[in-house]
């Protein structure tokens, strides 16, 4: 089968991951998987199978007035649509908000069964009216529509048939499946992880708070954050300020956080809001007991609260200071939780999440499936044996 995935670029981020990691997934399968970005190649984080096509677009630019806008994102639509007519794809799966409506636009009327999705909660990560008007009218030609949790199905379900709607979680990465949690690579110190892009959403400074909240208590604890973005200098500025920076490290992005993640003893996620946190399945997966703010979207779709993890309110330091300090105070809870959080392995395995994506597809475009023989053979077996 011949699928296109379509990303505005494959630098480092959520969105990124899972699409890399399903490009791969096919195209082990022996699947023609073609990645199309706005970015060049260049600016690739992740590392794509031999066999996955890369097109990078060279169409990515800074901010500009309102009329060079227009024309960049014409231009875009139009090389979009030379790129699918030259490819001639079964079926194009597209990420992110804003390149969704590009997309659909530059397929309209070249009978390409076309399915988009959401990475983030819309309902809190706002796009201008502009856009938000485009992506109401031009979802409704998407073949379908995959979000990654319940709560943002419902938002979709307002303005879209409820059939096209999709709930896909995001899989576990194949090399965390080999990742253990293990306590003597640990040095005397106590290590706190937390990881994502430095932006106002994740909440860095709300954890940042809350451990200083902490430290006076656990002086041998320290906290590392995993990742990089616009708001870093704010945040050791703001460690600096409650004079814990000594105790604070921002560790910028990294190819193998499970490296770290392996040797801490805690794992905080503090997002003001998420679509479905890939950190999170991550240190879970490292067998890490978690702390994760209970926002609209995501964590409570991963985290069984009291059962392999602990949920805490969006946007509130205390609360969060206060789990902190309760499970950086006790081993034993921290090792029960840790013991079950590894099961998100089985939960969101790979091959079960590719499943979901696969029975999309089988929706999305069931005439190539069934009749081009060889070129969909591997995938329409594997959908039989799925159904």
């Amino acid at each position: 089968m011949r699928i296109t995935l379509i990303i505005t670029s494959l630098e480092a981020g959520g969105a990124q991951r899972v699409m890399t990691v399903m490009a791969n997934y096919w195209a082990e399968r022996g699947e023609d998987v073609t990645i199309i970005t706005l970015s060049p190649e260049s600016n690739d984080w992740y590392k794509l199978h031999h066999r996955v096509k890369r097109v990078g677009l060279r169409l990515i630019s800074g901010p500009t007035h309102i009329a060079q806008a227009v024309r960049n994102n014409v231009q875009r639509v139009c090389c979009l649509r030379r790129e699918l007519r030259l490819l001639q794809p079964h079926a194009v799966i597209c990420f992110l908000d804003t390149m969704n409506v590009i997309t659909l636009m530059a397929s309209s009327g070249l009978g390409i069964p076309v399915i988009v999705s959401e990475r983030t909660d819309p309902r809190q990560h706002h796009i201008n009216l502009a856009w938000s008007a485009l992506r109401a009218l031009f979802y409704r030609h998407a073949n379908a529509v995959v979000v990654q949790s319940n709560t943002v199905r419902d938002w979709a379900s307002k303005f879209l048939r409820t059939s096209t709607v999709h709930v896909i979680p995001n899989p576990i990465k194949p090399m965390f499946n080999v990742i253990e949690h293990h306590s003597n690579f640990r040095g005397s110190g106590h290590m706190v992880v937390a990881m994502g892009r430095l932006g106002r959403e994740k909440g860095f400074d709300l954890l940042i708070k809350a451990f200083g909240k902490c430290i006076t208590t656990h002086s041998d604890w320290s906290l590392v954050i995993l990742g990089e973005g616009r708001e870093r200098r704010n945040l050791e500025i703001l460690a600096a300020d409650l004079r814990i920076a000594d105790h604070v490290s921002i560790a910028g992005q990294v190819h193998e956080p499970a490296e770290t993640l392996s040797r801490a003893d805690l794992f905080v996620l503090s997002s003001r809001y998420e679509g479905f946190p890939n950190a999170l399945l991550e240190a879970m997966a490292c067998k890490l007991p978690v702390i994760s703010t209970d926002c609209p979207s995501g964590p409570r779709d991963i985290v069984r609260d009291n059962v392999d993890g602990v949920l805490v309110p969006p946007n509130d330091v205390d609360a969060l200071a206060a789990a902190m300090d309760r499970l950086m105070a006790d081993q034993a809870e921290r090792k029960r939780l840790g013991a079950r959080a590894g099961e998100v392995i089985q939960r969101f395995s790979i091959e079960r999440i590719m499943s979901l994506w696969e029975k999309v597809l089988m929706q999305a475009c069931p005439q190539p499936l069934s009749q081009e023989g060889s070129a969909t053979g591997g995938l329409v077996k594997r959908l039989r044996e799925i159904i």
